[in-house]
C-alpha cells in the first residue's frame, strides 16, 4: 500500500477549500486541519486545555467553548502572538493529522491547512500544493466573507509572503479567474499527483 501525502495551502481568502471539496469529489483522501482545530478546541480536548492554561479564561463563552473572535483578536494583534498561538497549537493539530493520515493507508492524501509551511509541512509532506491568487482579489473575498478590509490584510500580513509559498509548491493552483477556471487547473493538477502516486508505487 502506497500513500502520497500532500500539502494543501494558499492565503487567506484564495479558495483552498473549494480546491480541497474538487479533489475530494476527484477521489482523494482530504483532511481539513482547520477543521481539526475546531475539533481539538472543544471542551475536554488538547486544544482547548493549552489555550485556557495560556490565555486563561478571559477567551471562553458562558458555555465554556473557546470565543474564535477573542481569541484571533489576541493572535492578530501582532506577529509575537501569532507565533505564540502557533507554537502553542501547531504539535496538537500535527500529532491528531499524522493518527488520521495513518488510518488511510493507501492513495493520495490531501491536507488543507492555512499555516502549512509555517509549521513545517514542506518536510513532512510529499507534494505542496499552493492555491494562489492576487493578493487584491484575496481581500474581495475576504470582505465577501463578512471580514472588514482591514481584518483581511492583517491576516495576510501575519502569513508568509506570497512569493515565499509559490517558492515552496511543488505545484500550483491558479484561482483568479471563475469557477470553471479553477475545476480545470484543480484537475490538472490532480492527474499529476496521480502520476505521482503510480511512480511512488512503482
Amino acid at each position: 500500500m502506497t500513500l502520497l501525502r500532500v500539502g494543501l495551502t494558499g492565503g487567506i481568502a484564495s479558495g483552498k477549500s473549494t480546491v480541497r471539496e474538487l479533489l475530494a469529489k476527484l477521489g482523494c483522501h482530504t483532511i481539513d486541519a482547520d477543521r481539526l482545530v475546531a475539533e481539538l478546541y472543544e471542551p475536554g480536548r488538547a486544544g482547548h486545555a493549552a489555550l485556557v492554561q495560556t490565555y486563561g479564561e478571559a477567551i471562553l463563552r458562558e458555555d465554556r467553548t473557546i470565543d474564535r473572535a477573542k481569541l484571533a483578536n489576541i493572535a492578530f494583534s501582532d506577529p509575537s502572538e501569532a507565533k505564540k498561538l502557533n507554537a502553542l497549537i501547531h504539535p496538537i493539530v500535527i500529532a491528531e493529522t499524522e493518527a488520521r493520515l495513518a488510518a488511510i493507508g493507501n492513495g493520495i492524501a490531501v491536507v488543507e491547512a492555512t499555516l502549512m509551511i509555517e509549521s513545517g509541512g514542506r518536510q513532512r509532506y510529499d507534494r505542496i500544493v499552493v492555491v494562489d491568487v492576487d493578493p487584491e482579489i484575496q481581500v474581495e473575498r475576504g470582505v465577501a466573507r463578512g471580514l472588514t478590509r482591514a481584518e483581511v490584510e492583517r491576516r495576510i500580513a501575519n502569513q508568509i509572503p506570497r512569493e515565499e509559498r509559490l517558492r515552496h509548491a511543488d505545484y500550483v493552483i491558479d484561482n483568479s479567474g471563475g469557477r470553471e477556471h479553477l475545476e480545470q487547473e484543480t484537475r490538472r493538477v490532480y492527474e499529476l499527483l496521480r502520476a505521482d502516486l503510480a511512480a511512488l508505487s512503482s
